[in-house]
């Protein structure tokens, strides 16, 4: 077998350019998603939440389970409501079939593309530690199906607007609304298409039509599953946005406009 250098190929298309921007992308997102989840402020605008909020265990917004910052946390330790929930969904991200091809290949150039040299000259695989850790991706995704209904659940209190005057709710629906509950069908579609998903719906059978409803099942997370990668980049970007437009509309540089 002849051994490559880093970069050496026989290929002749622009194969860097995939590789380039998942990088850009990912990169984008990362620092994005840190600077905001260490803001600790701004993440919510009447009824909305931001989903890197989401669920607030302890903040200052009247969306939050158990009150303000707990007295126990560390007076040098940074506190935002986002450092305490975002390493699940964070990890989910981070152990997906998807994401690992995605970033070993932009990030560590393990390898840069298919048939291209690299830097490393063996081949660890995910059976050896840190990769191995990687296996822990279906325990992520019981965890990010508890977000999903969360997150659904705060598309419903998105719905409900207090009326200064009264300070009764009412029912309403703003472009805000409507952000959350994209971002959660996007979201939703990406984990529905989850490789660990169909592994627990299908994977424990040798014959499917001998269960029909299973067969269905298996069917269904197979539709999104084909598409992985595009649910994968468009809730990416849903979720950043999301988080963006309340932050932008608790700041005032944003008018959220009520539909009805």
């Amino acid at each position: 077998m002849i051994r490559r250098s880093l970069g050496q190929t026989s290929r002749r298309d622009v194969w860097w350019v995939w590789p380039v921007l998942v990088f850009l992308g990912l990169s984008t997102f990362i620092v994005y998603s840190t600077w905001a989840a260490f803001q600790g402020r701004d993440y919510h605008f009447g009824p909305y939440l931001s989903p890197f909020y989401s669920p607030e265990l302890w903040g200052d917004s009247p969306h939050s389970w158990f009150g303000p910052k707990p007295g126990w946390w560390p007076a040098w330790a940074p506190f935002s409501p986002a450092l305490l929930i975002l390493w699940a969904p964070g990890g989910f991200r981070l152990t997906c079939y998807y994401y690992r091809g995605a970033y070993y290949k932009a990030f560590w150039a393990d390898p840069p593309s298919c048939a291209v040299g690299e830097p490393r000259k063996s081949y660890w695989g995910e059976s050896s530690l840190p990769l191995i850790l990687q296996n822990v991706h279906r325990y992520f995704f019981y965890l990010a199906a508890i977000f999903l209904v969360l997150l659904a659940h705060d598309v419903w209190k998105a719905m409900w607007f207090t009326d200064p005057g009264s300070g009764k709710a009412h029912f309403g629906i703003g472009v805000g609304t409507i952000v959350l509950a994209v971002n959660v069908c996007l979201l939703g579609s990406y984990s529905l298409g989850c490789h660990s998903l169909r592994h627990l719906i299908g994977g424990s059978r040798d014959q499917l039509s001998k269960a029909p409803l299973c067969a269905k099942a298996y069917q269904c997370v197979g539709c999104f599953n084909r598409r992985h990668m595009m649910w994968a980049w468009f809730s990416l970007f849903s979720v950043g946005f999301a988080d963006l437009y309340v932050r932008l509309c608790s700041k005032g540089i944003w008018h959220d406009w009520r539909i009805f």
